[in-house]
């Protein structure tokens, strides 16, 4: 069942999305070369406490790590640990909160140091992607517009959506109903109407190469692609309202200690 959020439930909903993009965004901004992955864990860890919230992925079906850090060819669920990052890689970073009983779920990747091009435009075409979702998920629209606004700007672009992972609705649970597929399946009977007080997160993944994926056999959580290509991820946590959607997890560009910038 889709839940519709009250006016009440949407005020939580704000602060937990005005906390999720706050520690992400300081997350991010520390990204350099020689950074460990389970630092930035630890970072999200710290910055958690200091709001009062709790980490929403810590735990989670058995997750063991507060930040999921997924670099190059991993395209979701990376287990923060001594990898250091370096200059060219690339590192989706997802992070969500729990505030009073409500969920905040974004998404960045961002690159380390000079990154190639390909991967340059790889992100650019993943964030633009995301916002072409957002741009889709208004009152009247089926479902079905959001995915295909991804869909084919992605691969208008030469890239590939992931089919394996999608969206969902988010709200009291970090997963609800409905499904928010970054694709269009001639298969999909469910494709509701969207209705202003729907919450939704909304979160493009985008190789470079094939959409297939596999899921690692020791850890039973990173995700990678089969070929070996970099993958990005972007997300927004996105209320459905009787006009623009409203972006609960946005947050400008931030500054970085190696330079370079954020942006989602």
């Amino acid at each position: 069942m889709i839940t519709r959020k009250s006016p009440f439930e949407l005020e939580r909903m704000r602060k937990a999305g005005e906390i999720t993009r706050l520690i992400l965004g300081r997350v991010a901004a520390a990204i350099k070369p020689g950074i460990t992955t389970q630092e930035l864990n630890e970072l999200a860890e710290t910055a958690a406490k200091e709001y009062g919230v709790t980490p929403a992925f810590k735990g989670y079906q058995g997750f063991p790590a507060s930040v999921c850090t997924s670099v190059n060819d991993q395209v979701v669920h990376g287990i923060p640990g001594p990898r250091k990052l370096k200059s060219g890689d690339i590192i989706g970073l997802d992070f969500g909160v729990v505030y009073k009983g409500y969920y905040g779920d974004a998404a960045v990747t961002v690159g380390v140091g000079e990154i190639a091009p390909e991967h340059r435009r790889l992100l650019e075409v993943t964030r633009e992607a995301l916002w072409k979702g957002i741009n889709a998920a208004r009152a009247g629209n089926r479902l079905s517009a959001i995915s295909r606004a991804i869909q084919e700007h992605v691969e208008s672009n030469g890239f590939s959506v992931v089919r394996d992972f999608v969206g969902h609705g988010i709200g009291q649970a970090m997963h609800e109903e409905p499904q928010v597929p970054n694709y269009v399946s001639p298969l999909q009977r469910y494709n509701p109407v969207l209705k202003p007080g729907m919450t939704l997160a909304i979160e493009p993944m985008v190789n470079a190469g094939s959409y297939q994926v596999k899921v690692d056999p020791h850890d039973h959580w990173t995700v990678t692609t089969v070929d070996g290509s970099y993958s990005a991820h972007f997300e927004h946590t996105v209320l459905v309202t009787e006009g623009e959607p409203e972006v609960l997890t946005q947050i400008k560009a931030c500054g970085r200690e190696d330079g370079g910038v954020v942006q989602w």
